[in-house]
């Protein structure tokens, strides 16, 4: 059974309470992707900047595209995989509890954690997913929160209808984090050609995942 957390992500929780905003780099075939991590989800984003150090995401495919949905990447075990090869089981040997709350929603452009049946949602330690999503009307909304027994603040409805999303995935998987920038990459690696178990057809690989380090004329 896997452990529910290591000691460094521990460590990591500390010090990033007392930090700003920590911004990942994610180099990709298709081009980069700025991600900004949320302070109010220490675990996951802790988790995320132990990765990101170690290098251990540097290689890595993303190993499943959905049009208007998610594309994920993470899995360790898709460094060298062969084409074809079903992927997604791939992950580290321990969980990161959830976070889970209303202000961290599957919004268009969110970072969430990939996750299995655990009935705790406590998710992977490297498994993660962007969300493309799509925009949704009201009624569309009231039957995704009467199936899925979630209520939906204004805000969110707003955000759903106007710029899209996931709702479905609300309350079910840990948010903790967005696209600051590079979202036209994530909508490119979306729409690419892709095998019956939504792997790309060609490798797309994360080639190099860091702490973003602010440049002196930036803002």
């Amino acid at each position: 059974m896997k452990r529910v957390i290591s000691l460094l992500v521990l460590v990591l929780v500390t010090t990033l309470g007392y930090a700003k905003t920590t911004k990942i780099l994610v180099e990709t075939d298709y081009g980069n992707i700025l991600l900004k991590l949320y302070n109010n989800t220490p675990l996951n984003s802790a988790n995320m900047v132990a990765r990101a150090q170690e290098h251990f995401y540097d290689s890595l495919l993303f190993h499943r595209v959905i049009p208007n949905f998610v594309i994920q990447g993470g899995d360790p075990d898709s460094k060298h995989a062969a084409s074809g090869t079903v992927l997604g089981n791939g992950d580290l040997p321990f969980l990161v509890p959830a976070e889970i709350n209303d202000e961290c929603f599957h919004k268009r452009g969110a970072l969430g954690v990939a996750r299995d049946s655990t009935p705790d949602k406590a998710g992977s330690a490297c498994q993660f997913y962007i969300v493309v999503g799509k925009t949704y009307t009201d009624p569309e909304l009231d039957s995704i929160s009467k199936k899925n027994k979630r209520h939906f603040t204004e805000k969110q409805r707003q955000v759903y209808r106007m710029k899209g999303g996931t709702p479905k995935l609300d309350g079910r998987y840990t948010v903790f984090g967005e696209v600051v920038w590079g979202m036209d990459v994530v909508d490119k690696i979306a729409t690419v050609d892709r095998d019956k178990n939504d792997r790309p057809v060609k490798d797309i690989r994360i080639r190099r995942v860091s702490i973003y380090r602010k440049r002196w004329w930036e803002n």
